[in-house]
């Protein structure tokens, strides 16, 4: 992958990790007005970190020379 690339895909994974940081806090108050008693969103909340982690992984991977960031 070149640079361009490299960079364009920087920037979708940023804009889909802000994207998941914004419904993983919307979750969160979900949680909290539900006196953290609703298993779904506790599960959907999960799946929200996961593919977070995951954005984050990939987002590290791109940069391996530290050109990026």
């Amino acid at each position: 992958m070149n640079d361009d690339e490299k960079g364009k895909r920087f920037l979708e994974l940023i804009d889909e990790q802000n994207n998941v940081q914004w419904s993983i806090v919307a979750k969160l108050s979900s949680l909290i007005s539900s006196n953290w008693d609703s298993i779904d969103v506790q599960k959907e909340l999960e799946e929200l970190v996961e593919k977070h982690t995951s954005i984050t992984k990939e987002l590290n991977s791109l940069d391996e020379n530290s050109s990026i960031l």
